[in-house]
């Protein structure tokens, strides 16, 4: 499955599922205000997914001041509660998968201990919730190496990795296909946007410097694996939806 970030407006929006019959990632959950106001913001996008045709639907989940990487207990507990209210709203909406951000923030946390803070933070999230899966995503993560020791050591049927390609290419010194080679088999879901690996720059694919033929060989779409475009203008997603359809750049 093929999605769109909810990064367009909402006409827009209607006319690309209905032209391409891609899914759904929505940024609503994403927001402090909105989940502030849970029950209400839950009904409003309802309505907008009704007026989409109800396509398949994925979250991305709230991060910004949050880290589930915290050792303050007061962080955490916010972290947990926002991370928890993020998932009523894609139970209650049938969403498939929500991604959630790895933490990880280079020269603020030592690798040392790093996973299994985060490994025990998700732990305790997925105790007594099944049945919507969990996948973490990079961000400013240098390596692959940490995301796959929390993969590890979770250890839980709905818990899965989300690599961002972008994020890899412009935030790591690690090539954008070592990641993929080595993550491959622990991720079902890929944020797609491509960048020149100067800046998160959120362009369609070929208009940066990311090899996407050999990535797309390594991390084919599949049953399990789903894909989210996060671009911001029309004609990008539309870029990226054909070079994803075509298999080529």
């Amino acid at each position: 499955m093929i999605n769109i970030s909810h990064l367009l407006p909402d006409e827009e929006m209607k006319e690309l599922i209905r032209e391409t019959g891609m899914g759904v990632e929505s940024i609503d959950f994403s927001i402090s205000d909105n989940l502030d106001h849970l029950e209400e913001t839950i009904q409003i996008y309802r309505k907008k997914l009704n007026t989409f045709g109800n396509p398949p639907l994925t979250l991305h989940g709230p991060f910004l001041d949050l880290n589930p990487a915290a050792f303050d207990s007061l962080i955490r507990e916010v972290t947990m509660t926002r991370f928890a209210q993020c998932y009523q709203a894609g139970k209650e909406l049938g969403a498939r998968k929500i991604i959630y951000h790895s933490g990880m923030i280079p020269c603020v946390y030592f690798r040392e201990g790093w996973a299994d803070q985060v490994s025990r933070f998700f732990c305790e999230f997925l105790e007594h919730r099944e049945g919507l899966e969990i996948v973490m995503e990079n961000v400013l993560d240098e390596d692959w190496e940490l995301l796959l020791d929390v993969y590890r050591k979770v250890d839980h049927p709905d818990f899965h990795l989300c690599l961002d390609i972008g994020h890899a290419h412009c935030y790591s010194e690690i090539p954008v296909l070592t990641w993929a080679e080595e993550l491959a088999p622990y991720v079902t879901h890929v944020h797609v946007h491509d960048n020149c690996g100067d800046r998160d720059a959120h362009l369609g694919l070929g208009k940066g410097t990311i090899p996407w033929q050999k990535l797309q060989n390594l991390l084919p779409l599949t049953k399990e694996r789903s894909w989210t475009i996060e671009c911001s203008r029309r004609e990008e997603v539309l870029l990226c939806w054909h070079r994803i359809r075509e298999g080529r750049v």
